[in-house]
């Protein structure tokens, strides 16, 4: 199921409100979440058919003691380092599942770089400029939002950087 917005849609996530208050066309693509899938990231890309280096999963780390959103590709890892490096500090380390939840307002496998209860820092990764679109959380497991990657800096006031790794 896709659908192209660029209005708030009745029922939406939080993320699918913000980016349609933020005139930003995007598509809802939406499918079964399999519980028992290893990977949610990975699972998103198998149920839409599409390639996981357009993919992206949304990581929030502590990064000398602020939360940060690192923004890569599902088929990567998140460089740390590099993160921190971005944002101008020092250390950085996952943050915990429980405080990422709490602050973002989703659920681990559906936190959404859009549309957060407390708007953190966010990074994404440089890959993303050479894609036409990228697919990220729409804010819940098993539904994602393709948009235009610089729409998606532009509404998270991102920076973009080298911060994935194979």
């Amino acid at each position: 199921m896709a659908r192209k917005s660029k209005k708030q849609q009745p029922g939406g996530t939080p993320a699918t409100v913000a980016l349609a208050a933020a005139g930003v066309e995007f598509t809802v693509h939406a499918y079964d979440h399999d519980p028992s899938h290893p990977s949610y990231g990975e699972e998103a890309a198998e149920a839409m058919g599409v390639s996981p280096d357009r993919v992206f999963k949304t990581l929030v780390a502590d990064v000398d003691g602020a939360l940060v959103v690192g923004v890569v590709p599902v088929a990567g890892s998140l460089d740390l380092k590099a993160l921190a490096t971005a944002v101008g500090g020092k250390r950085a380390a996952m943050a915990d599942p429980a405080m990422a939840e709490r602050t973002t307002g989703y659920v681990r496998g559906g936190i959404s770089p859009v549309g957060q209860r407390k708007k953190l820092r966010t990074v994404l990764d440089s890959s993303a400029s050479s894609h036409t679109t990228i697919c990220v959380s729409a804010g819940r497991r098993g539904l994602e939002v393709e948009l235009a990657p610089a729409d998606l800096a532009d509404v998270t006031e991102a920076t973009l950087a080298p911060i994935g790794r194979p």
